[in-house]
Parts: C-alpha cells; structure tokens; sequence
C-alpha cells in the first residue's frame, strides 16, 4: 500500500517549548535534534512505496528539517494535536496515498519494524479505522510511569484494549491498576496509521470530554464510535520512550547511547 509518513512537530508546547529542536545526544557525542531523530526513525522505514514528510505551522521547524533534508509540508497553527496536523498535511498534498502514518516528533526511539507492523495489519481484516502499536511493559517502565505520576508530571500512556485488539481506553493513567506487579500493563506507543478518509473524518469530529480530560487525541476516535487496533508489538529488548518533558531528555540521551545511535 502506498504510505505517506507524516512526522508533525509544533514549536509551542505547553509542558516543553521548543521541544522539536531540542538537541540529543547519541553515540559517541553526536547531537542532533529531536525532529530530525524522528524523521530519521521515519526514514528507516523499509517497507515499499513510502513517502516522509516533516509536517510543521513553525518557520524555525521548517528551516532545521529542510537544513537535513527533510521534505517539509506547512500546516495551519489551528491544528490542536498531531492527528489533525497529519489531517491537514494531507489536504496540501497532491499525492494520494492508501495509509497516512503518524510518527510523532517526539518518538525518536521509534523502531521502524513497529510502522512496517502496522501497515502490514491493515491486510489482516481487523477492520478498524486506526492502528497504533502497544508494547507489553517491564517492570522498570511500568515503575518509571508511576514515578512520572507521582511526581506530578505527564510520563508514558497505557492501553487497555480486549482480546481482538480493539482498543477499549487509553490513559496516562497507569491502567489497569499495578500494584501488583505481575499485572499487565501495556505501553501505547505514540505512532498511528489511518485511512485517509478516517483522518479527514476526524476533522469534522468536535472534541470530546475524555479527549479533553487526558490530552490524548486518539481518544476522538473512541468517543465517536471508532474502531481503533492495537497492534502488539515486539521491542527485542530495545527500550522505549518519548520525550513529553525536558527531564525525558537525559533518559533518551541514555537509550539512544546503549543503542549506539549516533
């Protein structure tokens, strides 16, 4: 299927202004910035029939991600969260495409075997609007979450969804609750593919309460009775984590170095 991945960055982030161009440090003291991590995780992508575009409202975005060769599509600063910036991306595009994926700018230690896996789901009759890719948690990320929350700080999300896969909640919650630590808890990593016509649906959709109460934007989808697949995912022991705040930064520095990401 031809895919289009939109990896959409905005510069006025509430928890972390700037964030896109934020530097990280990989393998042997290489700095790059976050965006251009992501894009190149989007870029690693090997599945045929894929196009990548940083999508962006923020003149400074746009001048780093075409500095790194970055194809750039400008998008409108209305736009409220990434699903509706990948939204409008494709609205200013000429190119149809069968998938758009939605690889956020700040999901840098996104494997590309978790996007190949979605695009693949699509052939497997799950029927579903959306597919985002859910990582079943060890016990030091299910502990890293909690210290997130209790120190009153937006960490990871978790996913709760049934025994098809489809999902039923979405929080930033830790759910179920752990304090068991045999539970199961399932980290939701933040990249979504979507029919295109889902995602120009999803304009027309207002926002919704729990869309509001926890600032996940998937949660538009469940609120106007769509289907969303999750699709468990497989880390062969990489770790995983987005960069929500700037204390995120020494941890993915981390990561990125024990990868030997340059």
């Amino acid at each position: 299927m031809s895919t289009l991945i939109v990896v959409p960055a905005r510069y006025a982030s509430s928890r972390f202004p700037g964030k896109p161009l934020a530097e990280l440090t990989g393998a042997s003291g290489v700095k790059k910035s976050l965006i251009q991590r992501s894009w190149e995780a989007a870029m690693a992508v090997a599945t045929a029939d894929v196009d990548v575009v940083v999508a962006t409202d923020d003149d400074r975005i746009r001048d780093a991600a075409r500095a790194f060769g970055a194809d750039v599509v400008m998008t409108s600063a209305s736009c409220q969260n990434g699903t509706e910036r990948c939204a409008d991306a494709i609205n200013n595009i000429d190119k149809s495409y069968d998938l758009v994926v939605n690889l956020q700018g700040d999901a840098p230690l996104s494997p590309a075997w978790f996007v190949e896996e979605l695009i693949a789901s699509f052939d497997s009759g799950h029927g579903a609007d959306m597919v985002t890719p859910v990582l079943l948690c060890d016990s030091e990320t299910v502990q890293a979450f909690q210290a997130d929350r209790a120190a009153g700080q937006v960490g990871g999300t978790t996913a709760v969804f049934d025994d098809t896969g489809r999902a039923l909640y979405f929080s930033k919650e830790v759910l179920p609750y752990a304090d068991d630590p045999a539970t199961q808890v399932y980290h939701h990593v933040g990249i979504y593919a979507y029919r295109p016509a889902a995602l120009r649906d999803y304009l027309t959709w207002p926002t919704g309460p729990l869309e509001t109460a926890e600032g996940l934007e998937q949660l538009r989808f469940l609120e106007n009775g769509r289907k969303i697949h999750c699709q468990l995912v497989d880390g062969k022991g990489r770790a995983f984590w987005e960069v929500n705040n700037p204390s995120d930064i020494e941890r993915v520095n981390g990561m990125l170095q024990k990868l030997g990401i340059e």
